[in-house]
């Protein structure tokens, strides 16, 4: 019998391609709160993340080794305009996941950002203090300590991912892909720099820190750091799409958005060493990328 994992926030990006990426190896279940979804070999439960109790019930049902948290409100916008309700989707509730797992004695992936840091350094690694500028990056970052506070075990991985998007849910790269398909100009930040990685190759890093029985805080981002306009440039050399259509724009310009960092690059050093391999550069992740659509597992996830 394979081990059985259970993914929060089942009908999201994140929760669907890492589904994809271990159903063959794992008995796979999506929690989910809303929205229903299908894949084909995973199964489906509604989970309500209010309540600790209801939480231990739940997770008695569907007698998981493993928890992966993946349910958050990510809109960076959204979160400083209902700051209370960013206090309790990505803080409370994922204290509740922990307090849950800590009970059963559940392994727990908790999902970060990258977003924790005042956009100064460049490759920030695990020991730099967090200086969040927004308050998506404060909840985020109070919901790390917390979780780790109450689940000492936890795995908490800081990121920044893409990959095939459901109809409701769009990645990064889907936007750039369908916006270029489409001959339509396309402005991104040539002053905004990230180290990316797709899911895929994230997924496979987590799922062996776990064999590897590693816990606390580890970054599992790209090697690469490369700012907006030049991921765009990538996705645009891969799929053989025009670059002459993505105009350079600037953060900097753009005086109505929430204030945010400008360099959210991570080191991803600690994870590399204890895996002694490298994740993988935009190139290589972008090549599989488009494998993924060429194998019909990007069409998978599209359909919903």
């Amino acid at each position: 019998m394979n081990s059985t994992v259970l993914i929060t926030g089942g009908s999201g990006l994140l929760a669907l391609n890492w589904a994809l990426a271990i159903r063959d190896r794992y008995s796979v279940t999506l929690g989910l709160h809303k929205r229903d979804v299908s894949l084909a070999g995973v199964q489906t439960r509604q989970i309500d993340l209010e309540s600790v109790d209801q939480l231990v019930s739940a997770l008695k049902a569907v007698q998981p080794q493993m928890i992966i948290h993946t349910a958050g409100f990510t809109s960076v916008e959204g979160c400083e305009a209902k700051p209370d309700l960013a206090q309790h989707i990505n803080v409370e509730l994922a204290v509740n996941v922990a307090r849950a797992c800590s009970k059963l004695g559940l392994q727990l992936v908790h999902i970060s950002t990258d977003h924790l840091f005042s956009g100064e350094s460049s490759f920030v690694d695990e020991t730099h203090p967090v200086e969040p500028r927004n308050v998506y990056g404060r909840t985020k970052a109070e919901a790390e300590f917390r979780v780790l506070e109450v689940h000492p075990q936890a795995l908490v991985i800081r990121t920044n991912f893409y990959g095939w998007g459901p109809s409701y849910r769009r990645s990064f790269s889907d936007v750039v892909i369908e916006a270029l398909r489409s001959g339509k100009e396309l402005p991104l930040f040539k002053d905004v720099f990230y180290t990316p990685i797709l899911i895929e190759t994230a997924t496979q890093a987590v799922h062996d820190l776990i064999n590897l029985k590693a816990s606390g805080l580890f970054h599992v981002v790209g090697d690469e750091r490369i700012s907006k306009y030049e991921f765009g440039l990538k996705i645009a050399e891969e799929f053989s799409l025009d670059p002459s259509l993505i105009n350079p724009g600037f953060l900097t310009d753009q005086v109505s958005l929430v204030q945010r960092p400008r360099d959210m690059s991570l080191s991803n050093k600690k994870t590399c060493n204890l895996l002694g391999r490298k994740l993988g550069g935009g190139n290589e992740h972008m090549a599989r990328l488009h494998q993924q659509e060429q194998n019909g597992l990007a069409q998978e996830i599209q359909k919903l």
